[in-house]
């Protein structure tokens, strides 16, 4: 346990820097890192991690290093501007426990901006709030982990263990940018995801599976439509048979521990659907893009198999008349994970948690896809997500709490003291 000077020099660190910290965060939500446009906001952070003296590693992922393991999700637009980057901090003399630090960068599409207050590029305080796609959801807590090492050595300490701080492409799609860094070689004893959880620790989460589905129709003049086979209409009833699927699924949730208590855990949501040539045409094909979940402890094989029995299944509803859909992955082929409560990694946590914000920490499930499962199911390592109060994430208007992030910062800062180790900096 840190002794409470210690701690109250680190947490006056924090204070100390937290207007810059706002305003490097601002930095990244001004750049609108898409996906495929990454590259800028990349810039940014690495020109921060070589001001903090970090030894820094950038790579442009490579679908040929990844594509052979099972966390792998397949890819449908180029990584040619796809960057990862880490810096690492390795101490003179190691004593403590090592960490990752994990954030990402690229930031879901914003719909049509009329809808959003003000651009959402544009890094607006309202009420205590920082507004802007990508605020919530991670850019302000990929910048907490970064000020929370700032602060334990601006308090006059060195960390006693290396730390990766890794900020990575890709988390919104298929954790390709995470698995990437994990396969080049980063481990350590614990690594730390500062998602925005509500000040809370996610102790579950679900898997995640994306693909495509294509049903093909019969185009005819609409004078004698009913001679012909609208691929449309048959895409819906391929929905509904889905949806028995998801039921199906949600019925079993009393079976995984951390889920029975979730009304709905396993969604299918369908993301996207396109179809048909000519108005005056009956639709010869159509597309619909879904993002399907699975609980944690069920195989992406076993789901995925499911899922094209189900379609299959489809293919004798009378809307398709025969025809059998065709389902490809297009991204995310990614199991769930389960937090192991007995990591020393959560109490060191608990108990920064409790200093920071004054109050136990909670542990809740998720519904959601985190890079958490790429470090628990394939690095051996305890994966803690943990972070921010925010809202409307993925939606209009996204926002952070900025002093649920001062507490998180601050929580991360001794989270670093204690588990890493620190000494007195020669200054």
């Amino acid at each position: 346990m840190l002794p409470p000077e210690t701690r109250s020099r680190i947490l006056g660190a924090v204070d100390d820097a937290f207007d810059a910290q706002v305003e490097f965060t601002r930095a990244l939500i001004a750049e609108p890192s898409l996906r495929g446009a990454e590259r800028s906001v990349q810039d940014l952070l690495h020109a921060a991690m070589e001001e903090r003296g970090l030894s820094v590693d950038r790579w442009t992922l490579n679908i040929d290093d990844l594509r052979d393991h099972p966390g792998f999700g397949p890819v449908t637009v180029s990584y040619e501007n796809a960057d990862n980057i880490v810096g690492s901090y390795t101490p003179a003399t190691v004593h403590g426990r090592s960490l990752i630090i994990n954030g990402h960068v690229d930031v879901v599409p914003t719909g049509p901006e009329a809808q959003w207050s003000r651009s959402p590029w544009e890094p607006a305080i309202v009420d205590g709030w920082l507004y802007g796609r990508g605020s919530g959801d991670m850019k302000a807590g990929h910048a907490a982990g970064l000020f929370a090492f700032d602060a334990v050595r601006a308090a006059g300490f060195q960390p006693t263990a290396p730390i990766h701080i890794q900020s990575v492409v890709e988390e919104e799609s298929t954790g390709n940018g995470s698995l990437s860094a994990l396969l080049r070689g980063y481990t350590a004893d614990a690594a730390v995801i500062l998602e925005p959880e509500e000040n809370m620790l996610v102790r579950a989460n679900v898997g995640v599976i994306w693909f495509r589905v294509r049903v093909a129709g019969r185009p005819t003049h609409p004078r004698e439509m009913s001679t012909g086979f609208n691929a449309i209409d048959a895409a819906y009833a391929v929905i509904a048979e889905l949806r028995q699927l998801e039921e199906r699924w949600n019925a079993t949730r009393f079976e995984h521990p951390h889920f029975g208590d979730l009304d709905h855990p396993i969604n299918f949501n369908i993301g996207g659907i396109t179809g048909g040539d000519w108005p005056s045409s009956v639709p010869a094909w159509c597309e619909v893009d879904v993002r399907a979940s699975f609980f944690p402890g069920i195989s992406a094989d076993t789901a995925w198999a499911e899922i094209e029995d189900c379609l299959q299944q489809a293919a004798g509803r009378p809307e398709l008349a025969g025809s059998v859909p065709t389902a490809e992955r297009t991204g995310f082929y990614s199991e769930g994970y389960v937090l192991d409560p007995a990591s020393d990694a959560e109490k060191v946590l608990a108990a920064a948690h409790k200093e920071s914000v004054g109050a136990p920490l909670e542990t809740f499930t998720t519904p959601g896809y985190l890079d958490a499962r790429v470090f628990s199911l394939y690095g051996d390592m305890p994966a803690l997500v943990y972070g921010p109060r925010s809202e409307a994430i993925h939606g209009y208007d996204e926002r952070v709490d900025l002093e649920s992030v001062r507490a998180v910062t601050k929580t991360i800062a001794l989270f670093i003291a204690e588990w890493c180790g620190i000494e007195e900096r020669d200054v």
